[in-house]
């Protein structure tokens, strides 16, 4: 009699240990869903707000100030650090105090590459720390203008900058 009962805990204490199993496995994968439905939530390939209005094809933006540029598809910044190009979510803790939004952005229209940082010699000539073209509005300023209206609404195209440039196997 006693073997039977041993024999009983033994098989339901097996039994809770697969149950408890199964609920922190299904934790686990309820957990992963809810993480790849906040990735998903993230809007890649929208431009930042502080971003020049009137720029709907463009892809990069080459920021004179800081010697960086942004991929507006990834939402990252790319520059130089320690001799290699990197690319981060953010411009590096030297520019803290930058003001994204009062900077100016050359929206290079016309690059079609994965590599702007090929022209950045080029970039940097033409668009010099404190380089200033046309003004620009950005989609911060539009949307407070307009009172909260949506990104999308582009004003007419500003001066465009880049046309001129290649992609990364020397195409127009």
């Amino acid at each position: 009699m006693i073997t039977k009962i041993n024999l009983n805990n033994l098989i339901n204490n097996n039994k809770m240990k697969v149950v408890k199993l199964i609920l922190i496995a299904l934790c686990i994968v309820i957990a992963g869903k809810m993480e790849a439905q906040v990735s998903v939530g993230v809007s890649v390939g929208v431009a930042p707000l502080w971003g020049p209005v009137g720029y709907s094809g463009a892809r990069y933006y080459y920021l004179p100030d800081v010697e960086a540029y942004y991929d507006i598809n990834a939402g990252m910044f790319i520059y130089l650090e320690g001799g290699n190009w990197v690319h981060r979510h953010d411009l590096p803790g030297r520019y803290a105090h930058y003001d994204l939004d009062r900077g100016y952005k050359v929206v290079l229209n016309g690059y079609r590459g994965n590599t702007p940082y090929t022209h950045f010699n080029e970039n940097r000539r033409s668009y010099g720390v404190g380089y200033r073209g046309a003004p620009q509005r950005t989609f911060r300023e539009d949307r407070a203008q307009n009172h909260g209206n949506e990104r999308g609404h582009e004003q007419p195209h500003q001066e465009e900058h880049g046309n001129e440039h290649h992609d990364e196997k020397g195409r127009k």
